[in-house]
C-alpha cells in the first residue's frame, strides 16, 4: 500500500496497535485531528474518545483514554491509559458505568469544595470514558453489518 506511515498504540499493559496505516483520526484535546503519511513532527494531548484508522483491513476504532500522540518519523505513537477494540469492550460495564457517572452528576449541585468540584471532574470523564466505549461499540456493530 503506498503512502503509509506506523501507528502504534500503547497502554501501560500491552501494546494495542502496531501496523502500517494510510490514515489516522485521533480525538485531541482540541477537538479531532487527522493524520496521514509524513505529517509534520508535533505532539498533541489526547481526550478520551474514538481514535479511527484505515489500514489494510480496512477502517478500524479504538477507544483510547486520556494520554498523548507523537508523530516523529513516519510514525505515530500513541500513549494512553486504556485502548479497547469493539471486541474488547464490555457494553454491560460500560452501560453501568454510564449510569453511575450520571447519578453522580445529577446530585452535585454547586461544589463547596475542593474535593466535590475534583469528584465532578472525576464523574465527567468517567462519563466520558463510558460514552465513548459505546460509542466504539455502535461502530464496531455497523462495520459488522456492512462486512
Amino acid at each position: 500500500m503506498a503512502g503509509e506511515f506506523t501507528l502504534r498504540v500503547i497502554t501501560p499493559n500491552r501494546i494495542v496497535v502496531d501496523e502500517p496505516v494510510e490514515s489516522v483520526q485521533i480525538p485531541a484535546l482540541d477537538g479531532s485531528m487527522g493524520i496521514l503519511p509524513r505529517h509534520a513532527p508535533m505532539v498533541a494531548a489526547l481526550q478520551a474518545g474514538v481514535l479511527r484508522y484505515r489500514g489494510r483491513s480496512g477502517e478500524q476504532v479504538l477507544f483510547v483514554s486520556e494520554g498523548f500522540a507523537e508523530v516523529r518519523d513516519n510514525l505515530l505513537r500513541v500513549v494512553s491509559e486504556a485502548g479497547e477494540t469493539a471486541g474488547e469492550i464490555d457494553e454491560k460495564r460500560a452501560r453501568e458505568a454510564e449510569q453511575r457517572a450520571r447519578e453522580r452528576l445529577a446530585h452535585k449541585g454547586e461544589a463547596a469544595t475542593a474535593t466535590e468540584a475534583f469528584d465532578q471532574l472525576r464523574a465527567e470523564g468517567a462519563l466520558r470514558r463510558a460514552l465513548m466505549r459505546l460509542k466504539v461499540l455502535e461502530y464496531g456493530s455497523r462495520d459488522r453489518v456492512r462486512s
